[in-house]
């Protein structure tokens, strides 16, 4: 637990050493509630980067809620004691608030961006709906206002800009956020009507700072924080509210915006409207189009069972239609008839192997004689030579290329070893058919 703040307040009739102490007392107290302070920062940190999100919960939680809050919590009474008193870190600077509050809402978005059943699974049913609503439902910021700062108006600027994205983000209805970011902005424009930021300021013995800039933003990063939470209240909020004429308004009678920026404001703002409609346009176009969709699947279907429906009726018509078959009359004589054909026909099966195996006789001519057969060889190499003499007429390249061929054969027969490699080609080749011959022999004898 975070230790205890001391506060102590001083009267005129008391001991200037008393009021020694007690500053020395209280100085110390708050160097070690930033030492313990960033000592947890650091270490909820670390959890949180190794994905350890309960671990990095149950070490931040200390800084950012009162211990009655906490206590009562876990006894599961109500809150009222713990609104009372504030967080250990609502008694730290402005860089280590922003920093543990930004880091807080970090881990809620994670916490809750896990689902329900990563969710239920690392933190329990009951705990991670109850963290989830705190951002659906907006309970988030009244526990910083309540806990952190001492009134609407006093939050730092970082941490609104952060408490409005997580609803942004969370949140189907914009309208809290909305009227949360408007009263932000109106008691920052207006810091002499926060008057619950002056009571709890009062209560809890601090000081209320003071805005002397008339926008709000005294400082450079004051103006920064500034324009992040116009950005979201005028370009995001706002068109989630379909607030369009209002957020064109506030764009252009802002005081924090130039004309520069005003421009560019409201060019994204018309930007947005426009694609916004587009997707209204489109929405439109595809619910109709499925709508068409499901009208056609319909009619087919409907057209599928007129047809089987159809079909069905022409099968069954068909059956009625479709004539009975006809008896066949029985004959009591064609028995008898019967052995009778066999018998008739038994001498004709045995007559045809007889009528195939005899030979066909052919016309045979009368032999010729010597003089007719040497006659037709005459005849035959004339008409040779003469082909020859015609085809060396037409081409007598082929014939130089044949005389060529005769050349180079008579050269290479001369040579001995080329008659002889001849020679035992036909002689293998001479064996070879004999084998084939004599064992085709043998197989047609077996």
């Amino acid at each position: 637990m975070a230790p205890s703040s001391v506060t102590s307040t001083t009267t005129a009739h008391e001991d200037p050493s008393h009021y020694l102490s007690s500053s020395i007392s209280s100085l110390s107290s708050q160097r070690a509630q930033s030492s313990w302070l960033a000592k947890t920062y650091r270490q909820a940190a670390q959890l949180y980067l190794t994905r350890r999100l309960a671990e990095a919960l149950d070490a931040i939680e200390p800084a950012v809620f009162p211990d009655a809050f906490l206590q009562g919590h876990m006894n599961g009474s109500s809150d009222e004691d713990g609104a009372r008193t504030t967080a250990p870190v609502a008694h730290s600077s402005r860089g280590t608030r922003v920093k543990i509050w930004s880091f807080y809402l970090t881990l809620l978005n994670a916490i809750i961006e896990l689902g329900p059943e990563e969710g239920k699974l690392s933190f329990g049913s009951t705990r991670w709906k109850t963290i989830s609503s705190k951002a659906r439902t907006g309970n988030i910021w009244d526990e910083v206002v309540r806990h952190g700062y001492g009134g609407e108006g006093q939050v730092d600027g970082e941490v609104v800009a952060n408490l409005a994205t997580l609803l942004l983000t969370h949140m189907a209805d914009q309208r809290l956020n909305q009227q949360r970011l408007e009263t932000y902005l109106s008691a920052c424009m207006n810091p002499a009507f926060d008057v619950a930021a002056h009571m709890e300021a009062s209560q809890n013995g601090r000081p209320v700072p003071r805005r002397t800039d008339s926008t709000g933003a005294s400082t450079p990063r004051d103006l920064n924080t500034r324009l992040k939470l116009l950005e979201l209240y005028t370009l995001h909020v706002l068109p989630r509210n379909d607030e369009w004429d209002y957020a064109k308004d506030f764009i252009s009678m802002s005081e924090v915006l130039d004309d520069e920026r005003r421009e560019a404001f409201l060019g994204a703002l018309q930007s947005l409207k426009e694609e916004k409609s587009l997707d209204a346009i489109r929405e439109v176009e595809l619910k109709k189009r499925q709508e068409e969709e499901a009208e056609k699947r319909s009619q087919e279907e409907t057209k599928r069972r007129r047809e089987a429906a159809a079909a069905e009726e022409r099968a069954r018509q068909e059956e009625k239609q479709k004539p009975a078959p006809r008896k066949v009359p029985t004959d009591t004589n064609a028995p008898r008839e019967r052995p009778s054909q066999a018998k008739s026909s038994a001498p004709s099966q045995r007559d045809q192997p007889s009528r195939q195996n005899r030979p066909v006789r052919k016309n045979q001519s009368p032999p010729t004689s010597l003089l007719q057969r040497a006659s037709l060889m005459l005849a035959s190499v004339q008409m040779s030579l003469v082909n020859a003499t015609h085809s060396m007429q037409k081409n007598p390249m082929a014939a130089l290329r044949f005389l060529l061929f005769l050349f180079a054969f008579t050269i290479a027969v001369a040579r001995r070893d080329v008659r002889q490699r001849l020679r035992r080609a036909f002689d293998d080749a001479l064996g070879k058919l004999r084998q084939t011959l004599g064992m085709g022999m043998k197989v047609s004898y077996i």
